[in-house]
């Protein structure tokens, strides 16, 4: 009589273990691929020339972004001092392996740098990369024709304030 217990037991918790198990492969499903193409199309916001305003004395600053595809975003700043290029930072926003990075190419770094999209909205995102040793985040937010980069990590931060060029 035991064994026809167990069994009874067995076969009426099989509908709730495929319950499970399908609820667990859609959450792992989730967290490989949680961000899309839809979520990518909120960035384009950023497309076109943003000119610095708050630069030193001295030097000027342009921060342009273009569409290459409905998955890529590619950008450059540049600083200027005087008639001279101080500054060249080569940036790109990419879905890459179901995920949305900012990677900035910059010379003093041997490969390009990956910041994983953490956070985004109609007007801002935020990226970060932990392990990278500066900046760790980096937020982008826009307001009308205003622009405002903020990097930061381990306690410093830095902002960048931009008028979009008409």
């Amino acid at each position: 009589m035991r064994c026809r217990c167990r069994s009874l037991h067995l076969i009426s918790s099989k509908p709730r273990m495929r319950k499970l198990i399908l609820l667990a492969i859609i959450f792992y499903s989730l967290k490989i691929y949680p961000q899309t193409a839809n979520d990518f199309a909120k960035l384009h916001w950023i497309v076109g020339e943003w000119k610095r305003t708050n630069a030193t004395p001295g030097t000027s600053g342009i921060e342009k972004w273009v569409s290459n595809s409905s998955i890529e975003l590619q950008g450059w700043s540049t600083t200027m001092k005087g008639a001279d290029t101080a500054f060249i930072e080569k940036t790109k926003l990419l879905i890459k392996e179901g995920y949305i990075y900012y990677v900035a190419d910059i010379p003093d770094n041997k490969e390009p740098v990956y910041f994983k999209l953490v956070n985004i909205s109609e007007n801002e995102f935020t990226c970060e990369n932990s392990a990278h040793d500066f900046p760790k985040k980096i937020i982008y937010t826009k307001n009308g024709n205003f622009l405002k980069a903020t990097i930061s990590g381990d306690g410093k931060s830095i902002d960048y304030f931009f008028e979009r060029k008409l």
